[in-house]
């Protein structure tokens, strides 16, 4: 199942839950799809949240300083207090015990599930075809919704 990040036309945003890809597409082009708030079939993905693949308890170590991008935050129009702050310590905590690999995502989620790479937890960026791709090849993964840093 693939979780994507819904946009209606009045930007509206939701979330819905796909067997893959090619449903998703069929179902919106069949007008099946509908906003919960407005009721428009008008709709398609919004960007997509990090994705993370992490490591058991016994393997994480240290974070490495790393120079790749990190995931783009999430707009905070209209977040409920509580809820950025739960988010905001799950950025903390993945960033803490979590090495950044960027755009790489994909390929060193794939070595590592086949054994070619090092055991550890990592975050960073992944298109749908992507997501897709390791869902297909069984490596589990995860994506949260990526909001800024906490201040202070």
């Amino acid at each position: 199942m693939i979780l994507y990040q819904l946009r209606c036309t009045a930007d509206h945003e939701f979330e819905g839950w796909f067997g893959n890809s090619a449903a998703f597409e069929d179902q919106a082009a069949r007008g099946l799809l509908s906003c919960p708030y407005c009721g428009t079939t008008q709709v398609d993905r919004a960007l997509m949240a990090p994705a993370l693949r992490m490591a058991s308890r016994s393997e994480k170590k240290e974070p490495e300083p790393s120079a790749e991008s990190t995931p783009p935050a999430l707009p905070l129009a209209g977040m409920p207090d509580a809820l950025l702050a739960v988010l905001q310590k799950a950025r903390q905590e993945v960033e803490s015990h979590c090495e950044n690999v960027g755009e790489q995502f994909a390929d060193e989620a794939l070595r590592i599930h086949r054994g070619d790479a090092e055991e550890r937890g990592i975050y960073g960026s992944m298109t749908d075809d992507e997501h897709e791709r390791l869902e297909e090849e069984g490596v589990s993964v995860q994506r949260l919704p990526w909001v800024p840093r906490a201040e202070g």
